[in-house]
């Protein structure tokens, strides 16, 4: 079955980036000019998904509101005659179809995945979290999409992290089963070095089957008080086939501010119109605190 949707969870505090996100969504803080959103957005659209499902919380409509026709300012557009503008605003509006519901309490990344059920359905999907950017020729979920179709699995990207990050991100174990590919057989969220069964960490992209909401609605609550999509997963392993595989691509961590600011340089190298006077920026910058050193 061609996977056509995804979920998106946006129902996050944001609270590494307060003040910003006291009145703003974290996932609407704009790398260069570009909401975060819309690149996570853009990767799932140029992989061939039409439907995106945003799980969204209180102090979150602008998110939705970025993906809609805005009148006002494309009609002031239109007068000024400033044609480039207003198809940059209404081509956003025409990427794919959004659909929201409403994760009413936040109670972990699993809880908001269950609430897409009801769109979801039998069908298997992506998903997408926006905390996470990956800078790919092919699209990240675009390469998980091509493998579980190809082995009829669902897929988790995966990276290999440094030994004194496992403890950020779930942690899969497995059988090596081809180059890039394990299959998984354990899944730890946030372990300490002890208990990490590799550092192959999943960042933020999967493919999973309609399987996972059972699983889901059975599953207790995990680390923080929290039900952990990770835990979900441990389950979904024993009971069908769940593969880990390491994508192409760099990935930003852009819910951390060191790696927002790692991201909005990089997409800012890669813009022509850009790239010298940003150079010439961060010479500045770095000459200035050497200077200060001295």
């Amino acid at each position: 079955m061609k996977i056509r949707k995804a979920v998106i969870p946006c129902a996050g505090l944001g609270t590494r980036f307060l003040p910003a996100t006291k009145a703003t969504p974290k996932e609407m803080l704009p790398i260069i000019d570009v909401p975060m959103i819309q690149y996570i957005v853009e990767e799932a659209v140029r992989a061939g998904i039409t439907d995106i499902v945003f799980i969204t919380g209180r102090n979150k409509d602008s998110i939705v509101d970025h993906f809609d026709y805005a009148f006002e300012v494309e009609t002031v557009l239109e007068r000024k005659g400033q044609k480039d503008l207003v198809d940059v605003s209404r081509n956003i509006a025409k990427l794919c179809n959004i659909i929201t519901i409403r994760q009413k309490n936040p109670m972990g990344l699993g809880h908001a995945i269950l609430c897409a059920e009801p769109v979801i359905g039998n069908e298997p999907f992506a998903i997408l979290l926006g905390d996470d950017m990956i800078d790919s020729e092919v699209p990240c979920i675009g390469q998980l999409i091509e493998v579980a179709e190809k082995e009829k699995a669902s897929v988790v990207g995966v990276m290999e992290v440094l030994e004194k990050d496992v403890s950020k991100y779930g942690i899969i174990g497995g059988d090596r089963i081809g180059p890039k590919l394990t299959r998984i057989k354990t899944l730890i969220e946030k372990p300490s070095v002890a208990e990490a069964p590799s550092r192959l960490a999943i960042p933020g992209r999967y493919v999973l089957s309609s399987s996972i909401f059972e699983i889901l609605r059975n599953t207790p609550v995990g680390k923080g008080g929290e039900l952990q999509l990770t835990d979900g997963l441990k389950t979904l392993a024993e009971k069908e086939k769940l593969l880990g595989f390491e994508f192409e691509g760099t990935r930003y961590d852009t819910g951390d501010r060191v790696g927002y600011i790692d991201a909005t340089l990089a997409f800012a190298m890669k813009r022509p119109e850009l790239r010298e006077d940003v150079k010439k920026l961060m010479q500045k910058h770095l000459n200035s605190a050497m200077g200060s050193k001295s």
